[in-house]
């Protein structure tokens, strides 16, 4: 081992808000500051990834400068994946002059709309695609006209709630790196039966500034905007336990959205609850101002309260002999067939979990399992009990007590 990587220094940082998630920053950044999203393993052709992804546990990587973010799996532990991941960062950077792949071309001020696509539509299938396909999507480049590129998503991703969440953590921060000459990023995507261009929900200049946010309230944490739940919460009336809880069960909703002309470099963050909603806009030298909520951000807590409600009438009135069913089978007893609906009723019967434990009552979602021959629910149905206090207990196995919920259930609805 040379000299160079004896000095090299790696320091671990958990982030305080998510307990899977951990930033290894380096002294200096990772290939002239490049930063790339690694989404899955597939991701294999930069010696980082292939490094990583090698360690059984680490489920997503992004770097940026010189910060290395990485997911972990949930049952992973960090006092398990720190100093693999640290080593094999070592290894990659002594080995290689380019551990995050061969840097795409230099961007070109000149370049033309019709050389502008296919220098786009080439990075999305060398770099974004193959990641995307793992989870049944896929983006291409429709068209470039005066410097703005328009994306269509097809397979998973379209209609999927998760879509936009997409476009701005990965492709549009790997787009804007590489072609700086990009003017705008527009999903034409026929998610809801148009255009969707970011910002869409406030044509014009941005709301005025009104009152800043303090910057360890409002801050970037591997290219996603992360507000502080201790700051957050007293703004929509609740305390920050509340507001953890109604984010995870989907009755308090997010959006972030990046700006377009002269917005661009902005991001604005709304968070609304049932009754209030709060906003803010990051600028570009990372200052944040509180900005009034845009009016046409979509009641999705009020849609997700409603799924919740219809799952829970449509098991409780199942006939004994039909129970349990699958997934699948609630999502089509539900007329749910678009992309994204296993993951919608996955959220609602969770949401019915927490109402559930908080009443004293057996889990209703546990007359909903997952296809395959252990006929119990997956593993989010456990890890949620666990969290809730009410099991698994200690040395009882995941089925020992799915037998003990449904048994309890079963004398429930008796």
């Amino acid at each position: 081992m040379s000299d160079t990587t004896k000095k090299r220094r790696i320091r671990a940082q958990a982030s305080a808000y998510d307990p899977l998630i951990m930033r290894f920053i380096l002294d200096a950044p990772m290939q002239a500051d490049r930063p790339v999203m690694f989404e899955a393993p597939g991701d294999n052709k930069a010696p980082l990834a292939r490094a990583l992804f090698g360690i059984n546990g680490v489920e997503r990587i992004h770097v940026s400068g010189e910060a290395i973010t990485v997911t972990r799996r949930a049952k992973s532990d960090w006092q398990a994946l720190k100093a693999p991941i640290a080593a094999a960062v070592r290894q990659v950077l002594e080995s290689t002059d380019e551990p995050l792949g061969a840097a795409p071309a230099a961007p070109s001020a000149g370049r033309d709309d019709t050389a502008l696509l296919a220098a786009v539509t080439e990075l999305l299938d060398r770099q974004a695609n193959p990641a995307i396909a793992s989870h049944g999507g896929h983006v291409s480049a429709e068209r470039v006209e005066n410097g703005s590129v328009y994306l269509r998503m097809s397979g998973g991703c379209q209609g999927c709630a998760a879509s936009s969440a997409t476009l701005r953590r990965g492709i549009e921060t790997l787009l804007r790196s590489a072609f700086p000459e990009i003017r705008d990023i527009v999903d034409v995507t026929d998610h809801a039966g148009g255009a969707n261009p970011y910002y869409a929900d406030s044509p014009g200049p941005s709301p005025a500034l009104v009152r800043p946010v303090p910057a360890s309230a409002l801050y970037l944490e591997a290219g996603q905007l992360m507000v502080d739940p201790d700051y957050l919460a007293p703004k929509l009336r609740l305390d920050p336990e509340q507001l953890r809880a109604g984010l995870r069960s989907g009755e308090i909703v997010s959006r972030t959205e990046h700006g377009l002309g002269a917005d661009g470099g902005k991001m604005r963050v709304t968070v609304r609850s049932a009754s209030r909603a709060w906003a803010a806009e990051f600028q570009p030298d990372g200052s944040a101002f509180e900005v009034p909520p845009p009016g046409a951000l979509s009641q999705a807590a009020d849609v997700n309260r409603r799924l919740r409600d219809r799952v829970r009438r449509y098991l409780e009135t199942l006939p004994a002999e039909d129970v349990p069913i699958t997934y699948g089978q609630l999502a089509r007893g539900l007329w749910m067939f678009a992309p994204g609906s296993i993951r919608k009723v996955t959220a609602a019967l969770e949401a019915t979990m927490r109402e559930d434990a908080e009443a004293g009552r057996p889990f209703i979602a546990a007359l909903v399992v997952s296809r395959g021959s252990l006929s119990q629910p997956g593993e989010g149905f456990f890890e949620l009990a666990r969290s809730l206090g009410r099991g698994p207990d200690t040395g009882q196995s995941d089925a020992d007590f799915y037998r003990q919920e449904l048994n309890r259930l079963t004398e429930h609805r008796a």
